[in-house]
């Protein structure tokens, strides 16, 4: 029935999909290489099908409670003068979105799980080795152990994927652009306002929410060349980006003083990751790991919540089957992350590449006509307009009235209690 499960990555994709597998009479493990929750980040947007999943996991009214109140983005010059604003708030599609802290979230999803969930911090996946009955895994500290299936919920530079697919160059497509984000002074931004500052093919900024002290700095630079540096190296992180904003004026000194000192600085591409299949055998991917979409996109969540859901659903709709399970998975998925994935223009109004591209986005954002082509914008973007299926409900009910043995046998050993009517 392949009842134990381990996932590699306590983030967002990682405890969605452990939630919903306790919850289906699975036994999740999930191991995380951090010490501890890795509670910070920038801010993320729930949206879409990820509103559901959360409402149907109890904790969209935390999430709503919790939400960053950021008006919209203000875009300064190097005396800290106001030139262009558009609010956000104005141009969104109508008041169900909500954007919230990522290590909020996070720690939301730890409270709905940490009581069904084994969690294993300070630790992660050396080897994978799999057979026709489970996975074999070892450990950088931890004894081996063997699970039925083996989830990478890893983020981008996922080792699960590195492990069952192979080398993140064959997955990785790099976008042109860089960049960083830490905790700073949130004297040095305006309340509820994202305050950005440019030069070409630069941009830093500070990003203030009223409902938090604390305030995020964030730095992005373009670059044709790729860099080559190691992800883990955060050292490296540090100068690269101290070397990429030396001498520029306005408040940026300040940032990059505060990031530097900042144990939780967060250096990356900005990239995307594209996979012709998001499973080999027993091991499978679930969020940026299987098909990052780049901080650009502002999908990151969306994808990991709706994903992660679909996944554990499948699962069980399968009664454990995985190779009928990531089939059906990839399937329902990968409408909503292909168009996740075609970035609009966001990466060129935060970071003009000349004098005259930012002439032209702050005129734009001073008109009218800004606000209209993101009306246009929202009215032609594809539509989710297929529900959500619910798992809990009608997939697994329905497939185990047409499997009744698999119900037999699933109810034998704790799977699908909430399915027992309808199977029965």
């Amino acid at each position: 029935m392949n009842e134990r499960i381990l996932i590699s990555g306590a983030s967002i994709a990682g405890q969605t999909l452990a939630y919903w597998l306790a919850r289906h009479g699975f036994r999740p493990t999930l191991v995380e290489r951090a010490p501890r929750l890795r509670e910070g980040g920038n801010g993320v947007d729930v949206r879409g099908h990820a509103i559901d999943v959360a409402e149907r996991m109890g904790i969209m009214p935390q999430i709503r409670a919790m939400a960053a109140d950021v008006q919209g983005m203000s875009f300064v010059n190097a005396a800290n003068r106001s030139v262009a604003r558009i609010d956000a708030q104005a141009m969104q599609s109508g008041g169900a979105d909500v954007e919230i802290m990522r290590g909020d979230l996070v720690a939301l999803l730890y409270e709905a799980t940490k009581d069904d969930v084994e969690y294993v911090f300070g630790d992660s996946i050396r080897t994978l080795e799999q057979s026709g009955d489970g996975v074999a895994v070892s450990f950088e500290h931890g004894p081996a152990r063997r699970f039925d299936l083996v989830i990478g919920a890893d983020g981008m530079h996922s080792t699960v994927r590195r492990l069952a697919f192979g080398p993140e160059s064959r997955f990785i497509q790099h976008k042109g652009h860089y960049f960083a984000f830490s905790n700073a002074d949130s004297a040095l931004g305006e309340n509820r306002w994202v305050t950005m500052y440019n030069v070409p093919g630069k941009m830093a900024g500070i990003y203030r929410s009223g409902n938090h002290a604390q305030a995020k700095a964030y730095f992005i630079f373009r670059r044709s060349e790729p860099l080559t540096y190691d992800h883990r190296d955060v050292e490296q992180h540090k100068r690269l980006v101290s070397e990429a904003f030396a001498g520029e004026s306005w408040r940026v000194r300040e940032l990059l003083a505060g990031a530097l000192a900042d144990p939780d600085f967060y250096f990356d591409a900005l990239s995307q990751v594209r996979m012709p299949s998001w499973s080999s055998g027993r091991v499978a991917l679930v969020g940026d790991a299987a098909y990052c979409a780049s901080p650009a996109s502002g999908a990151g969540a969306e994808l990991a919540l709706v994903g992660a859901y679909r996944l554990a659903g499948e699962l069980a709709a399968a009664s454990g089957d995985h190779q009928v399970a990531f089939r059906r998975y990839e399937d329902g998925h990968r409408e909503l992350v292909d168009q996740k994935q075609k970035i609009g223009p966001n990466v060129r109004l935060m970071v003009p590449k000349t004098r005259t591209g930012r002439w032209v986005r702050d005129t734009m954002a001073r008109l009218p006509l800004m606000r209209a082509m993101a009306t246009v914008e929202r009215i032609m973007a594809p539509k989710n307009t297929a529900p959500l299926p619910d798992y809990n409900r009608d997939q697994v009910a329905d497939h185990l009235i047409r499997e009744p043995q698999l119900a037999t046998a699933g109810r034998a050993r704790g799977l699908f209690p909430h399915c027992d009517r309808a199977a029965s």
